[in-house]
């Protein structure tokens, strides 16, 4: 993960978008963040394990918590 300025992200947008096939980047502005730029061959699901890794239990996969979003939202006839 990659953090920068907005200033600096202006000022090199050409680098930054060849950049982003190799890492995110996130944008800041006054300090907040304001824009994550994402490798689009990336899929969401393996970002965001990507992210969860050593903070999540090992023994829950993706189609796991698939599986339980989806219980919540069954209807009972």
């Amino acid at each position: 993960m990659l953090e920068i300025s907005a200033t600096e992200f202006k000022t090199n947008f050409g680098h930054y978008l060849d950049l982003v096939s190799t890492e995110d980047i996130w944008v800041t502005r006054n300090g907040k963040y304001v824009v994550r730029l994402v490798n689009p061959n990336v899929s969401a699901v393996d970002a965001i394990s990507g992210i969860l890794k050593g903070k999540i239990s090992e023994d829950i996969d993706r189609h796991s918590i698939r599986d339980e979003r989806f219980s919540h939202n069954e209807i009972d006839d």
